[in-house]
């Protein structure tokens, strides 16, 4: 079972090497600015040393959720996006096709936002 947490100032380069490395763009002074608004969730190893995974949200809004290379397939995007539910009564978040059956697989009605073929997903 993978533990999740609030993230702290001290998770941040870790936050970023997770985005940076899922090819995710993300601001670092706007992740920071999310910390300690529960608006930035880790997941962390069992001895809760090693970051495994992040996830940013913009309200109810999932702005990016991103695992290590080496530990994705184990259930930590699962598990951010669960206790990222468990904090919100909505979720949203917009990805490319590819995510669809994660995103459905978590309970979100998906749909298409236009020709680029990005979808949107909601959660309630």
């Amino acid at each position: 079972m993978t533990a999740v947490r609030d993230a702290t100032v001290s998770d941040l380069p870790d936050v970023m090497n997770i985005l940076d490395g899922a090819v995710l763009r993300a601001d670092a002074a706007a992740v920071q600015d999310h910390i300690g608004d529960d608006e930035v969730l880790v997941a962390v190893s069992t001895d809760g040393e090693r970051v495994l995974g992040a996830l940013v949200l913009s309200g109810h809004h999932i702005d990016a959720v991103a695992v290590r290379r080496r530990r994705r397939g184990q259930g930590i995007g699962s598990a951010l996006v669960e206790a990222a539910a468990d904090r919100r009564e909505r979720l949203t978040a917009e990805f490319d096709a590819d995510l669809r059956s994660f995103y459905e697989g978590l309970g979100f009605t998906i749909e298409q936002t236009d020709e680029s073929g990005r979808l949107w997903g909601e959660r309630d």
